[in-house]
């Protein structure tokens, strides 16, 4: 009679071992909690600021020209896409990387909130960010007679169209490789 091998069997504190570190792995995932945290505080922070904008806005626009006009109203959605920006960062990178959110109980909740991927996320970045830096080069473009500084202008401007290949060259990208992104 020949003597057939023991079946090969885990040693069981290697497997609490990684048992163990797996779910210190998963659970490390609520360290970015205080992150998201601080950004709704700065998104409190960047709201008084919109108001001490708009205030002086609201002061000094009976006697303003149209062209400053027009530059405290770019302002103002400078300031409101930036905290677009922040709250997208907040739902999606809370939403993909520590916890799921349930949106029952709020009939209003927007449906991207709970759509958007990580490569949706980048998109939606980039596109805040060509949008921001679009309105600092309009600002400037505003300003040019003025406070006329070619060298700034042309920073500006290169910044921005780098802002605007790298949003171009993420969704080429995505599409090529045939990325789904919810909530785009």
């Amino acid at each position: 009679m020949t003597e057939q091998p023991a079946p090969n069997r885990p040693n069981s504190t290697l497997k609490r071992v990684e048992t163990g570190f797996e779910s210190l792995l998963f659970n490390s995932r609520w360290l970015m909690a205080p992150f998201y945290f601080g950004l709704i505080i700065s998104l409190a922070v960047l709201m008084l600021k919109f108001f001490m904008v708009l205030w002086e806005f609201i002061i000094h626009a009976p006697g303003s020209k149209e062209s400053d006009i027009i530059l405290g109203v770019l302002s103002l959605i400078d300031l409101s896409l930036t905290g677009n920006l922040i709250l997208i960062v907040v739902f999606s990178g809370y939403e993909n990387f520590v916890s799921k959110i349930d949106p029952g109980g709020h009939p209003d909740w927007p449906d991207w909130m709970t759509r958007v991927n990580f490569g949706g996320l980048k998109q939606k970045l980039l596109a805040s960010i060509v949008a921001i830096s679009a309105i600092q080069v309009l600002k400037a473009f505003m300003n040019i007679d003025t406070i006329f500084d070619p060298s700034k202008l042309a920073w500006l401007v290169g910044v921005h169209l780098v802002f605007v290949v790298s949003a171009a060259t993420l969704a080429l990208s995505d599409r090529w490789s045939g990325g789904d992104h919810g909530g785009e």
